[in-house]
């Protein structure tokens, strides 16, 4: 038995739609919203089978994994976040690089020979890698309108990860998986299927609505953004982050939407011109991420305050860079 097991944002999905046009075989996909990390603990296999996993926190997943190893179970892993220590085990394949310029549909496209480079193309615009994207697309020799098209798929493919569950979002992201990877290139794709398009338009709408927003925090450094409890900021909470990064990227930004619960759901993303750091610091909130970008699940509204503190004090842009594996 085959299992893919994915982040449901651009990243995620690009990589393992890479793999099986790379490897065409009948494979259980696990995935789900941009917040759903330890989904190995949903993985039930046992000896002989086979675990493809793709843009997962390992750090998050560690225990889930070692018990598939002891299990029999076959892992390759590839991903894009920092992680403390990987585990070494005779059945466990790793592709793990933490640095700043790449992401997961990158690592799984060296380790293909560039063989559907177009779609690690998506997968880096929609992930925020917009330079290394644009550059790898040039390469491909993609006109300017093929290199925006791939970059609206990527950005909408991933704003369609965000969400407290599937009814927030346009398409849940195993359906999305379906129609994406019966293509091997993705400008096919945006030629026979409407839904790049759908999710184009419905992150426009958002965006305009978030765009009306002010910071409520606002210096020489850093910008903290705070959005209502509704499902149009949760959908839009990274796409509109990702924007206000790519304006400014001199400064550090912070997107904390309100929840149901009174507490907040934070994304970070270090600034563009020295993307680390992100990930230690939402790490002291129990979140995690990489050095560019990362988040925290839960934020309770008693700790709002020494957040904002704590954020707005860091030295971003002084910051060491972390250090990849391979």
């Amino acid at each position: 038995m085959h299992i893919d097991v994915c982040n449901g944002d651009a990243d995620g999905l690009c990589s393992v739609v890479q793999w099986r046009l790379h490897e065409p075989q009948a494979a259980q996909l696990i995935t789900g919203l941009k917040r759903d990390i330890e989904l190995l603990e949903r993985v039930q296999a046992g000896r002989g089978d086979h675990v493809l996993v793709c843009d997962l926190s390992l750090r998050r997943n560690r225990p889930a994994l070692l018990r598939l190893l002891e299990d029999g179970v076959s892992v390759r892993y590839f991903d894009h976040h920092q992680v403390d220590d990987i585990p070494l085990h005779p059945l466990l394949e790793t592709h793990i690089d933490v640095a700043s310029n790449t992401c997961t549909s990158l690592l799984v496209d060296h380790y293909l020979g560039g063989r559907f480079r177009a779609w690690a193309v998506v997968g880096a615009y929609g992930d925020n890698l917009t330079g290394v994207a644009e550059g790898l697309a040039v390469a491909l020799g993609l006109s300017f309108d093929d290199r925006r098209r791939l970059q609206i798929l990527g950005e909408s493919i991933n704003y369609n990860a965000y969400g407290d569950s599937e009814e927030d979002v346009h398409i849940a992201p195993a359906q999305l998986y379906e129609l994406l990877v019966r293509y091997p290139d993705p400008l096919m794709f945006l030629e026979h299927e409407f839904i790049g398009q759908e999710l184009d338009d419905r992150r426009q709408s958002d965006l305009r609505r978030a765009q009306t927003l002010r910071p409520s925090l606002q210096n020489a450094q850093v910008r903290v953004y705070v959005l209502p409890d509704a499902p149009w900021s949760r959908r839009v909470s990274g796409s509109f982050i990702n924007v206000l990064a790519a304006a400014h990227p001199q400064f550090a930004h912070a997107l904390l939407t309100a929840t149901a619960l009174g507490d907040y759901l934070v994304s970070v993303r270090a600034p563009v011109n020295a993307p680390v750091g992100a990930a230690e610091f939402c790490r002291r909130y129990g979140g995690d991420g990489r050095g560019g970008a990362a988040g925290i699940d839960h934020l309770p509204a008693q700790q709002l305050e020494r957040f904002v503190e704590e954020f707005s004090g860091t030295p971003w842009g002084n910051l060491p860079a972390a250090v990849g594996h391979s």
